[in-house]
């Protein structure tokens, strides 16, 4: 099932759909930094908190807050669409970048002039080495998408996510989103 595209900053991983480890079950995960360690955020495990309730100078923000991995979880990260807002960020794909002054974004925030379909808040990170990212690619762990639509990336339907990026990926993958969760369930 492996996809053979190379992954790279920008990427997506999605998850087989059979992944044992619960982390990633049925995950989508950006890429943000692939070299001699690797870091992305899953795009798709929304947690039960809300931006009011990590950060207690933005109250009344009611923005979704993911778990970006099980790595660094008492981290705060972030992904954007507004760089003309904020003028900070790497760029991990076109128009959509990584970070950024937080302090603007903070302020941003306060005065209403960023919406939750412009950011997207994760708690901690997925980590690899290069090296074990290769070992699970040859496993079959994870499918390769390189060229995807990045609305995507700001869905806040986390259910189907999984489903939609690997329809995406063309007609080899369909009927992967297809598969039930549990294969005893066929």
């Amino acid at each position: 099932m492996l996809s053979k595209n190379i992954p790279q900053v920008s990427s997506l991983l999605v998850s087989e759909p059979f992944m044992l480890d619960p982390n990633f079950k049925r995950s989508v995960v950006l890429l943000t930094e692939y070299d001699e360690s690797v870091v992305g955020f899953i795009l798709n495990q929304m947690s039960s908190l809300q931006l009011q309730d990590v950060l207690p100078d933005t109250p009344d923000c009611d923005f979704p807050v993911y778990i970006g991995g099980p790595v660094g979880s008492d981290t705060l990260h972030f992904i954007h669409r507004c760089y003309d807002k904020m003028n900070s960020g790497v760029e991990v794909t076109e128009n959509i970048f990584w970070g950024g002054n937080f302090e603007t974004l903070k302020t941003l925030i306060q005065n209403k002039l960023i919406d939750r379909t412009e950011v997207k808040f994760f708690i901690g990170y997925s980590g690899w080495d290069s090296e074990q990212l290769k070992d699970e690619l040859k496993q079959n762990s994870w499918l390769v998408h390189n060229r995807y639509n990045s609305e995507l990336l700001f869905v806040e339907d986390e259910e189907n996510l999984w489903k939609e990026v690997v329809v995406s990926m063309g007609q080899k993958f369909a009927h992967i989103a297809n598969f039930p969760e549990n294969p005893m369930w066929n």
